[in-house]
């Protein structure tokens, strides 16, 4: 049996985020030897994400680069998602959004096919991720990868749990972003499929999800005036490491990545 190992980055979280990214991942991805790897950057920028922050992760050892709730909060992003095929924006929400919502990539083991996603519940009105998810399995071009990877941003891990089991054995691996906190769930499902709940956060450690303690503070528990604010200092990168058999496109193991 041959594998390779496939890696999924956490939320990008600010500066701090972004340069701990760039400082770690490539040295990273040498010493696992891994062959491909997405990176959640939606909130790179805070909210939202610059067109050179986009640039800058895919320099530093992004394939790939899915968002979430927050793609068009900075509207720099609108055409470069038009431009840019490697950066993708959840397929689920309004069929007027720029830029695509899934892809097909060349890998150094075949065609990869990754979806981004977005849930409904606790999140704005967005289409069903499931029957969105259904369709694009059964796209031809989809249906011929080995490997299909989806990064489904969203609220509730039983929305994250239930449409992965959905999909099990019919999805390489299945990953959650979008909380900032990193799970302790993960494993392989019955029929092949890896998975975890939430790959966790990349940004300031000593941070409320990336944002500065005291703004959250202030904000969540009272001050209207109060702002979120991005927080400095040190930082983390945390995710997912999913080994693959390149025959059957199944995951083997599935383990959680923490670099401080």
């Amino acid at each position: 049996m041959k594998t390779v190992n496939i890696l999924a980055v956490g939320d990008v979280c600010s500066r701090a985020g972004i340069d701990f990214l760039c400082a770690n991942l490539p040295a990273f991805r040498r010493f696992k030897n891994v062959a491909f790897c997405v990176v959640n950057g939606e909130n790179a920028n805070g909210l939202g994400i610059m067109p050179s922050v986009a640039d800058e992760l895919m320099t530093h050892g992004a394939d790939v680069v899915t968002l979430g709730n927050h793609t068009f909060a900075l509207r720099q992003i609108a055409q470069y998602l038009d431009e840019n095929r490697y950066i993708l924006r959840p397929s689920n929400i309004t069929p007027r959004a720029q830029g695509r919502g899934f892809g097909v990539f060349d890998s150094p083991f075949g065609d990869v096919c990754v979806v981004n996603l977005i849930g409904r519940v606790a999140m704005e009105p967005n289409e069903s991720p499931k029957i969105e998810l259904e369709r694009v399995l059964k796209l031809p071009e989809v249906r011929e990868c080995r490997f299909v990877f989806v990064d489904f941003h969203a609220e509730a891990t039983s929305e994250k749990l239930a449409l992965a089991h959905s999909v099990d054995g019919r999805v390489t691996a299945f990953w959650g972003t979008h909380t900032h906190v990193q799970t302790n769930d993960a494993q392989i499902l019955p029929h092949g499929t890896g998975y975890i709940t939430d790959v966790g956060m990349t940004g300031a450690i000593h941070s409320v999800i990336g944002m500065r303690v005291e703004a959250s503070i202030e904000r969540l528990f009272g001050d209207p005036t109060a702002k979120h604010e991005a927080a400095d200092g040190p930082a983390k990168l945390e995710g997912a490491l999913f080994e693959v058999d390149t025959e059957t496109g199944q995951c083997v193991s599935a383990e959680t990545v923490r670099l401080v």
